[in-house]
């Protein structure tokens, strides 16, 4: 199985942080955040891996290279700023990604979900999800679970939502059609939930979006003392 590490966000949230770097290559405790991802994947047993790039995007490739150093091949799908959004972007990567389900991990989060895990899991739909528990930044959620398959849960049923961790593994038909750019996933995601071609799952372990820089400074801070 290939991975995509999606990286290509711009990072406005985060400044004065990303000013002169781009979000993924920032640092927890010495090391950045993708490459936490990346050393998680090749634990895994996921060693080819593709990752998209765009704000400031030179300095990923230029800090990552070709992945030999992390015991794994890295191709990079390079994008123009604002020009693909998060699902426009795994579209634009689809002839790197191939013809076999794919796992996709967003660069600006911390967490250490067990990716074998994922890579164990059946492909019977069309996306797979893994849910967490909602950050206080989040509190409504994204998508409830019912039988192991993503619902929308609308406020008329009594099914919890929780939040989208930004870790998932799609078959390549799932992007398949005549799209719009940009294309956020959220739009896509939405429309295979509502004709129940998207399962999920709940995970309960440690999970933080990178999205400020108090966030980042609280994981540093939590682990500091693990």
């Amino acid at each position: 199985m290939k991975a995509m590490i999606l990286a290509a966000g711009k990072g406005t949230r985060m400044r004065p942080l990303t000013l002169t770097k781009p979000k993924p290559l920032l640092e927890i405790n010495g090391q950045s955040l993708i490459e936490y991802h990346i050393k998680a994947l090749v634990k895994a047993g996921i060693t080819e891996l593709v990752i998209n790039h765009a704000y400031l995007g030179e300095q990923i490739p230029a800090h990552l290279g070709d992945g030999s150093r992390y015991q794994c091949h890295i191709q990079y799908s390079e994008e123009a700023v604002d020009q693909f959004e998060t699902a426009g972007g795994i579209i634009n990567a689809l002839p790197l990604l191939g013809e076999q389900p794919f796992l996709v991990v967003n660069a600006d989060i911390w967490c250490d979900y067990p990716f074998s895990r994922l890579i164990k899991h059946p492909i019977d739909q069309l996306a797979h999800l893994v849910l967490v528990k909602n950050p206080p930044q989040h509190p409504t959620g994204d998508f409830a679970i019912d039988q192991g398959m993503a619902q929308l849960a609308s406020g008329d049923t009594q099914l919890k939502k929780y939040t989208f961790s930004g870790i998932a593994i799609y078959q390549p038909e799932f992007f398949r059609g005549e799209h719009s750019m940009p294309l956020a996933l959220g739009k896509l995601l939405r429309n295979e939930i509502k004709n129940k071609n998207v399962s999920a799952e709940l995970y309960n372990g440690q999970w933080s979006d990178i999205g400020t820089p108090e966030r980042l400074a609280n994981i540093k801070q939590k682990l500091a003392h693990i």
